[in-house]
């Protein structure tokens, strides 16, 4: 399997997960608001502090992202474009956010696609400080209650990471059984979560959110994505019982390799390796 040597020593512990609980539901964000505020306060009127959400069609401006680099210093093994400000109104095709804390602070991990005012279709890492809807657009969430993403240092990959962390209860009506996971490098998405899965007694599951990146992708319908460097976003997964009655993954995702390259589709299971990280939360159907 492929493999991208990383800065710092890897940690035993492979996925970091917290035990939570958890309920879906949608809600619109505001127009006229910055990105990061308008999901804090649909999150905050259903009871819960984070979560992760999923969303389609939507209007924004000012708008500004980043997408995946080479690394000019080798102080990580891949980084961040400069920044990128189209004029005008960009028009989103998908997203996955992740709603956390950073410094004390809210702050989300927002990969997606979009199609810019002139036309040009990109995607990338919004920025959350510089980002404003521009019109009302509805976004599919799940709160967690009991558990946090929270922005930490992580040696691994020499980066401040999102990962989860058990936090008190907000006293949020919740539905089902839950865990906020992060996958740490070098190993397979869908094998590692069905790994958790087999560990945890879990059946059934559903992916909620999802952001994250992956040492490029091999997709079923046999697309590849060569370019190593990617930002990905789920865009559905579930994981159960397959033909043989194991345990499968099928993740749909979408994602921005670092020469521009957008890609769709479904993954291939056992040959797609995470690269930084990969944020989500599981979802337990039985």
């Amino acid at each position: 399997m492929r493999s991208i040597k990383q800065p710092g020593p890897p940690v035993a512990e492979r996925i970091q997960w917290v035990e939570a609980r958890g309920r879906a539901f949608s809600f619109t964000l505001q127009a006229g608001l910055p990105l990061l505020e308008a999901a804090r306060r649909g999150f905050a009127a259903e009871g819960f502090a984070g979560g992760v959400l999923n969303f389609g069609r939507g209007a924004l401006g000012p708008f500004a992202y980043v997408m995946p680099a080479l690394s000019k210093t080798g102080e990580n093994a891949a980084f961040y474009s400069d920044t990128y400000r189209p004029e005008g109104v960009t028009r989103t095709k998908l997203g996955s956010m992740t709603l956390g804390m950073r410094d004390g602070a809210p702050f989300f991990h927002c990969h997606g696609l979009w199609t810019e005012a002139d036309g040009k279709a990109s995607g990338g890492h919004m920025l959350p400080d510089e980002t404003v809807v521009v019109e009302p657009f509805e976004v599919e969430a799940f709160g967690i209650d009991g558990a946090m993403f929270a922005a930490e240092p992580d040696p691994e990959t020499n980066f401040k990471l999102f990962g989860p962390v058990a936090v008190a209860s907000t006293g949020a009506r919740t539905t089902s059984r839950s865990f906020a996971l992060r996958l740490r490098p070098n190993q397979d998405f869908a094998g590692g979560l069905e790994d958790f899965c087999r560990a945890h007694g879990i059946a059934r599951a559903k992916i909620h959110g999802g952001v994250g990146s992956t040492i490029g992708a091999r997709f079923t319908h046999g697309g590849i994505t060569e370019p190593f460097a990617t930002e990905l976003a789920i865009t559905a997964g579930t994981i159960a019982a397959g033909p043989s009655g194991a345990l499968e993954a099928a993740l749909d995702v979408a994602l921005v390799d670092y020469t521009g390259g957008i890609a769709e589709g479904r993954m291939v299971r056992g040959d797609n390796p995470v690269l930084m990280t990969m944020e989500l939360v599981l979802e337990v159907l039985g």
